[in-house]
C-alpha cells in the first residue's frame, strides 16, 4: 500500500454527516459522504486510528481491486488476476462477505462462493497448495461489493463489526445498537458540557456511549482484536503508539451522566455493562418509572432515550407516548429531550408537544424518526422575551 491510500468506513443510515465529522476531526483527508459510508484517505497509522476510535462507523473497508463485469465469468477472470499473495499468504485462512446491488447479480452467497472459488484456484495453479476458509475467524476478511457493473474488492480492516466494543454482556429484550446509540448522542449535539439523562435506559448503551464521549474515550480501546492485526504488514509498534497516543487525549468530564429504569433486571444488566466499560465512577444508574419522577439536577441537560415502540414489547401506544409527553411537559424543564420511535401515528401523535427536530434514521430494518422537544423554563415567549 503507498502512504497514503483510500479507504471506506460503512455506517448507518443518518449518520453519514456525524461520521464525516468525526473523520476530519480525527485527521482524514478528502472525505467524502455516501450513503451508509463515507470515503476518505489516509495512511496504515491513520486506519489503525479509525478503527479505534470512530464511534459511528461499522467498519472500515480498504479497496484494493475494482473492475467491470457483466456475468460470473468474469467475476472469476478478473478475481484470478489479482496477485492475491500480496495481500496474504496459503497457510493463512479467509473468507469473504459479499454485497450486490445489480441486476446480474442478485445472490450474494453465490458471489462470496464464486470468490472464493477464484482465490483457491489462483493459489492451487501457482503454489500448488490452497488457503483454508474460515468463515468465523478468518486470518483475512475479503469484502466483495457489486454496484450495476462495478465490482470492488476490499479488505475489511476491522473484522467483527465495531459496534462490538467488549463492553456488552447482558442485553434485553429490545436492545439498542452500540453504533446507533453513540450516532444518536452525537446527534443530540451531546459534548460532555451538559448534564445528560437517559430515562428508559434499558442495559445502559446510551449511556456508556454517552460517557465515553464526554471523557473522549478511544471507542474501542477495550476490543480484543482487529482484522489487520493477522495482516502481513501489520505493524505492532505503529499500533500501540498511535493506541497510546488516543488515551493520553482522554479527559474527566465533571458533569452528570444519569440512568433510570423501572424493572430491576434492566438496572443490574445496565450496572454491569458500565463496569464491564470501566465507565462507573461517571455514570450513576437507579431504579426508577420515568413517568413518577422529575430531573434531578439543575442546569441544562440532554435527555437522549429509546422508549419502546410497540414491536418487541407489548405497551399501550398512544397512553404510553402520552405519558411520555406529559412527564417532560411537567418534570424536565430546562432540557433538549430527544427520543427514537418508529411509530409516527399512535406514538409521536400522542406525545402533545411540538418537535423542534425530525431526524429520518434506522435501527435494524424499522424506519424510525429521531426526534427533539426543547423544553423551556417556563413558556417560550418568557424564554426570548428582551
Amino acid at each position: 500500500m503507498e502512504e497514503n491510500f483510500k479507504m471506506l468506513a460503512k455506517s448507518l443510515y443518518g449518520f453519514e454527516s456525524v461520521l464525516a465529522r468525526e473523520l476530519r476531526n480525527l485527521g482524514a483527508q478528502q472525505v467524502k459522504e455516501g450513503v451508509r459510508n463515507v470515503t476518505f484517505k489516509g495512511d496504515k497509522g491513520f486506519m489503525y486510528k479509525a478503527n479505534l476510535a470512530l464511534r459511528t462507523a461499522i467498519r472500515i473497508l480498504v479497496p484494493i481491486h475494482s473492475f467491470n463485469l457483466h456475468n460470473e465469468d468474469d467475476l472469476y477472470d478478473n478475481l484470478k488476476k489479482i496477485k492475491w499473495e500480496n495481500y496474504f499468504d496459503v497457510d493463512k485462512t479467509f473468507a469473504i462477505k459479499s454485497s450486490v446491488h445489480s441486476d446480474n447479480f442478485t445472490n450474494s452467497h453465490y458471489v462470496s462462493l464464486k470468490s472464493k472459488d477464484a482465490i483457491v484456484d489462483y493459489f492451487r495453479h501457482k503454489y500448488h497448495k490452497r488457503p483454508n476458509i474460515d468463515i468465523k475467524h478468518p486470518d483475512v476478511l475479503f469484502n466483495i461489493h457489486i454496484q450495476k457493473n462495478t465490482c470492488t474488492v476490499s479488505l475489511d480492516s476491522s473484522g467483527d463489526s465495531l459496534h462490538k466494543r467488549g463492553y456488552k454482556t447482558d442485553t434485553n429484550i429490545a436492545p439498542i445498537n452500540e453504533v446507533l446509540a453513540a450516532g444518536l448522542v452525537l446527534l443530540s449535539g451531546y459534548d460532555g458540557t451538559q448534564h445528560f439523562i437517559d430515562p428508559m435506559c434499558g442495559s445502559g448503551t446510551i449511556l456508556i456511549e454517552a460517557a465515553m464521549i464526554a471523557n473522549n474515550i478511544p471507542v474501542n480501546i477495550n476490543r480484543p482484536e482487529f482484522a489487520f492485526e493477522k495482516w502481513n504488514d501489520f505493524d505492532k509498534n505503529l499500533f500501540e503508539t498511535i493506541h497510546d497516543s488516543l488515551l493520553k487525549k482522554v479527559r474527566n468530564s465533571d458533569k452528570k451522566i444519569i440512568g433510570y429504569d423501572k424493572a430491576p433486571s434492566a438496572v443490574r444488566k445496565a450496572i454491569n455493562n458500565v463496569e464491564n466499560a470501566s465507565l462507573e465512577e461517571f455514570i450513576t444508574i437507579e431504579r426508577q418509572n420515568f413517568f413518577d419522577s422529575e430531573k434531578p439536577i439543575e442546569g441544562k441537560t440532554l435527555v437522549v432515550f429509546n422508549p419502546p415502540y410497540g414491536e418487541r414489547l407489548e405497551i399501550n401506544v398512544p397512553i404510553f407516548y402520552k405519558e411520555i409527553g406529559n412527564t417532560l411537559k411537567q418534570g424536565y424543564t430546562d432540557t433538549d429531550a430527544w427520543f427514537i420511535t418508529s411509530d409516527f401515528n399512535n406514538g409521536l401523535k400522542n406525545v402533545g408537544l411540538r418537535t423542534s427536530k425530525k431526524i429520518k434514521v434506522f435501527n435494524g430494518k424499522l424506519e424510525c424518526r429521531f426526534v427533539k422537544y426543547e423544553m423551556y423554563k417556563g413558556s417560550k415567549k418568557e424564554k426570548f422575551k428582551v
